[in-house]
């Protein structure tokens, strides 16, 4: 069964291919992923190995740790997922492409079979990622390119470890595996912020009660930092996009130059902002160190991983912290129609207050 359920989804992609023209795109997709899934040997394996440094070692002990606990804890289904370990030469396992028209908060969308339309598109090679973001510059968008730690296939192949995971502190890497395996639970084709903010979610709750469960009240103490400092700066980012739709929004009174001098001067201003929150952090912030550099992309990217973030939790603790019960909540919500879904989410952001 594990064969075949490695297979099945590769055979169900190629046959919905015939005239499609992004047929290279996709070649490289399957073929990068099934060189990635070659090329592992399982965890036990490599445990049972003498010369396994004991850094390797601890790491991948801690991973199976975090296996249980996902299992038993947080009701993830973990399956045969992270089971095998992958030594890659780079720190990312692939890269993403995020790109964004010059007077608009809304990415591209590219759409796939099965999957629906993502606001984002993973490349195994940076070049082909490079190439597909020239055809944007040259059509006038904002881009983005970000290395990547790692994807979820949704459960229909068993994902691995790999050094992007083990090159992470370890609470980090539990993190990571808590969020892949929420891709498991629930995807809705055609909604990236409600699936990236879903399993940000539980990522986040699920590395508190792992923490908690661990008695590490200190590390605890600096993941609720992390937290903290990540909402300070999604709060930054709404009042920024709020401002630069404003002004998007006045695309057939504004011509295109006053446009890009106005948009020039709000990335100024948000890039100063952010230089100022930051500034007595222990550690550089979503963006990275100040001083930053940002775009329409950076913007659409970070709100689509932490739009919802605060009302999938909300969901949690209404559900008493039963994950089953959040599951099937979130199971029922994901079946409503778009803009019911957004109202309810909104909703209940407005009632969360945080662990702090």
């Amino acid at each position: 069964m594990k064969q075949l359920s490695q297979i099945y989804p590769f055979l169900l992609l190629i046959t919905m291919l015939n005239g499609c023209s992004s047929l290279g795109y996709y070649s490289q997709a399957v073929s990068g992923h099934l060189s990635l899934m070659m090329s592992g040997q399982p965890v036990e394996k490599v445990l049972a190995d003498d010369t396994t440094p004991p850094a390797l070692r601890a790491k991948l002990e801690l991973a199976q740790q975090a296996r249980t606990f996902a299992d038993q804890r947080l009701a993830l289904p973990v399956g045969e997922a992270f089971t095998d370990y992958i030594q890659l030469d780079r720190s990312w396992v692939v890269v993403n492409l995020v790109a964004v028209p010059e007077f608009s908060l809304e990415p591209h969308r590219w759409c796939y079979p099965i999957l629906g339309c993502q606001a984002y598109r993973g490349y195994f090679r940076l070049e082909d990622a490079r190439t597909e973001e020239t055809r944007f510059r040259d059509r006038g968008f904002d881009t983005l390119i970000g290395g990547v730690t790692a994807y979820s296939t949704l459960g229909w192949f068993d994902d691995p470890l790999h050094t992007g995971f083990i090159r992470l502190t370890d609470n980090r890497m539990v993190a990571l595996i808590f969020h892949e395996l929420a891709h498991r639970v629930v995807y809705i084709a055609n909604d990236t912020a409600f699936n990236e903010s879903f399993a940000t979610a539980v990522e986040l709750e699920g590395l508190r009660l792992w923490l908690l469960e661990q008695g590490k009240p200190g590390q605890f103490e600096e993941a609720l930092g992390r937290l903290s400092r990540r909402n300070q700066t999604l709060a930054l980012v709404e009042d920024f996009s709020s401002q630069l739709e404003t002004l998007y929004s006045r695309q057939n009174s504004l011509p295109d130059p006053q446009l890009r001098n106005h948009k020039a001067a709000l990335f100024e201003s948000l890039a100063a902002a952010y230089q100022e929150l930051t500034k007595e952090w222990p550690e550089p912030g979503p963006f990275g160190p100040a001083p930053v550099s940002l775009n329409n992309a950076n913007l659409a990217l970070f709100r689509q991983y932490n739009q919802y973030v605060p009302a999938f939790q909300q969901m949690l603790r209404d559900e008493e912290y039963s994950f089953p019960g959040f599951y099937q909540a979130v199971e029922t919500l994901s079946e409503k129609p778009a803009h019911q879904r957004a109202e309810d989410l909104t909703a209940l952001s407005e009632r969360f207050e945080e662990h702090l």
